[in-house]
């Protein structure tokens, strides 16, 4: 068995580089100041509008990770984590080419954020995903690999009315998260300021942070038929 955890950070792409259609169209229902601002603090959520600029990995078994992000210090090592230069477009090769290796995925919001982020934007920048990640939702109808999102299982697959975010659930859990100061609000700002090394931070302990959730979940919530089939994959 083979286990990934992964996150990602994203920001704008540079409103300039837009034609002035695509400002028409997203700013049609933008009537007022506040309504252009909430508009365009929210196009790093979209892979249409926005970039990946931080890819952060665990790998379970072998208690090692890696940091890919923009303009930080290449071989620079944190823990048990190695950051790496990268460009966005190298990011995705590197992530596809490693993806192979496993098959168990893990992260949280990966199946509504994550994973689809990562496809589209590969797709963009010319890079063909390798690996389906996300071809079922429900953990009992997966196989070959797996994806467990995180978010699903704590809110019963979206069950619950109100869903948690990463550092609320890590408090619930009673699991520690080692960045307080950043949020993924900051990621814009950190990056407009250039401050790439606390992007790289922030994305590493998300995904510390994740692991740890997940330590949990497998060891209390974890359904029978996956564990089963965890413990005898090779």
């Amino acid at each position: 068995m083979a286990t990934l955890v992964f996150d990602i950070e994203t920001v704008a792409k540079p409103w300039e580089l837009f034609s002035e259609t695509v400002h028409h169209a997203l700013l049609r229902n933008a009537h007022t100041d506040e309504d252009r601002m909430r508009v365009k603090e929210r196009l790093p959520l979209s892979p249409f509008t926005g970039e990946i600029v931080a890819l952060s990995m665990y790998d379970v078994e072998r208690k090692k990770g890696i940091v890919y992000a923009v303009d930080i210090e290449d071989g620079y090592e944190y823990g048990d984590f190695t950051w790496h230069r990268r460009t966005e477009k190298e990011m995705l090769e590197d992530f596809w080419e490693g993806a192979t290796h496993y098959d168990t995925f893990v992260t949280y919001n990966g199946r509504m954020f994550d994973v689809p982020y990562l496809s589209l934007r590969s797709a963009m920048c010319g890079v063909r995903p390798r690996i389906e990640i996300t071809k079922k939702r429900f953990l009992s109808q997966q196989t070959g690999v797996f994806h467990v999102d995180l978010l699903d299982q704590c809110t019963w697959y979206g069950a619950l009315s109100r869903w948690p975010s990463l550092r609320l659930a890590c408090d619930a859990f009673g699991v520690g998260y080692d960045n307080e100061q950043v949020s993924g609000e900051d990621i814009a700002e950190l990056f407009r300021m250039k401050k790439f090394r606390d992007i790289a931070h922030h994305a590493m302990s998300d995904t510390i942070a994740t692991y740890k959730l997940y330590e949990r979940w497998y060891t209390y919530l974890a359904p029978t038929m996956f564990i089963q089939r965890y413990e005898h994959m090779p």
